[in-house]
């Protein structure tokens, strides 16, 4: 099981900022630095119950990412295809329950974004070590498209992709630091995003990865 480091992030008091990304789109820097150890402390919990593990596609590649969920529902991917399942198909028991925090840091950074009464209902957990990336790609298994997609970013800094609604639009790399959370909906809900390959490096709270939380509205 991953141990996430109890010691402070050096910018937990800085001023946070925002940055539009589109239509319906925003960048919180620092918007979670205040609630990283809690959310890292949660996330260990929620882990020593749904281990991280590498999906493998339909077109059978092995995801280079690691994921668990937390929620009422997790995102799973395997040859049938991709969808939310409320059981672990690794050991047929439900996901962890949502801890309070995330919700508290979706639902706060999500009215920030001007999307009020967010209610995420699941959370993927991801994990990022050196190498691995995710390749452009839109969220559309979830049920309700007008609810939007809240990411937070803790540990490694990572050089996230925000592209428009075709694979072709042009793309913005900008570059996401710990306690960062982007939120898209409305015109930009099913826009195209991804994350560049992971550089090497240690983090202080996190050590030699980036864990990513994803909040959805899925059912």
């Amino acid at each position: 099981m991953a141990t996430f480091s109890s010691v402070p992030d050096l910018f937990a008091h800085a001023e946070p900022s925002r940055v539009k990304l589109g239509h319906g789109a925003v960048l919180l820097r620092g918007f979670a630095r205040d609630k990283a150890e809690q959310l890292l402390e949660a996330i260990e919990n929620a882990i020593a119950v749904a281990p991280f593990r590498n999906f493998v596609t339909p077109g059978g590649h092995t995801m280079s990412v690691a994921m668990s969920n937390c929620g009422s529902a997790g995102w799973v991917a395997d040859r049938r295809g991709y969808r939310y399942d409320p059981l672990d198909p690794s050991t047929q028991m439900p996901w962890p329950a949502m801890p309070d925090v995330f919700t508290d840091v979706a639902r706060r950074a999500a009215a920030e974004a001007g999307f009020d009464g967010f209610a995420p209902d699941a959370c993927l957990i991801n994990r990022y070590d050196p190498g691995a990336r995710l390749t452009l790609h839109q969220d559309r298994n979830e049920r309700n498209f007008g609810a939007p997609i809240v990411s937070v970013s803790l540990g490694l800094p990572a050089k996230f992709l925000f592209g428009g609604l075709t694979r072709t639009d042009k793309v913005l790399r900008l570059v996401l630091e710990h306690g960062d959370v982007v939120a898209w909906g409305g015109p930009s809900r099913l826009a195209f995003h991804g994350v560049d390959v992971l550089k090497d490096g240690v983090h202080p709270a996190t050590g030699r990865c980036r864990i990513n939380l994803t909040f959805r509205e899925a059912l």
